[in-house]
């Protein structure tokens, strides 16, 4: 028999010391997905909100793609997972990351094509500030140039946050 409420995760769902988790669901090869208020968990990762680049819902194929901050150039990880009914946690999924967001403005370089600044903050305000700059495609930031502004835009964001 199918249970209508959802009170308390699946056991084997272990959290880090003081979270505790607000929404899960089962993903379609038995894993659990599980946030807290600081992380999303994985099968094979705890990846707290302010590293979550990107987290896309395929409503059609019901998949979840998280995809995490990483460092230019290079390959960033990766989850994807089919999800079964998975409503409370893509809802906490769109809030925390959002939550996480403290800044973000976008830079010309060329054209339409720059380079966005972005502050993300732990949701425990334990962690410092971190300071991510994303690239658009065909934008190198090795030129001299692209360095120049960004760090004028990183200044300049700074000082409009209030941490210059």
């Amino acid at each position: 028999m199918k249970r209508l409420f959802r009170d308390a995760p699946p056991t084997g769902v272990a959290v880090e010391k003081g979270e505790k988790v607000l929404a899960w669901c089962h993903a379609t090869d038995g894993f659990v997905i599980a946030g807290t208020r600081d992380a999303i968990y994985l099968p094979d990762a705890r990846v707290p909100w302010e590293q979550v680049e990107a987290a896309d819902w395929d409503r059609d194929t019901s998949v979840l793609r998280v995809s995490e901050v990483g460092a230019w150039g290079q390959q960033r990880p990766e989850h994807t997972f089919t999800l079964d009914d998975p409503r409370r946690l893509l809802q906490l999924v769109r809030e925390r990351v959002t939550a996480s967001v403290v800044y973000q403005r976008h830079v010309p370089v060329t054209g339409r094509k720059g380079l966005r600044v972005i502050a993300r903050r732990a949701p425990s305000g334990r962690e410092p500030i971190a300071w991510i700059y994303e690239y658009d495609d065909t934008i190198d930031p090795d030129d001299p140039a692209v360095r120049d502004l960004a760090g004028r835009a990183l200044a300049a964001a700074r000082d409009e946050v209030g941490l210059a």
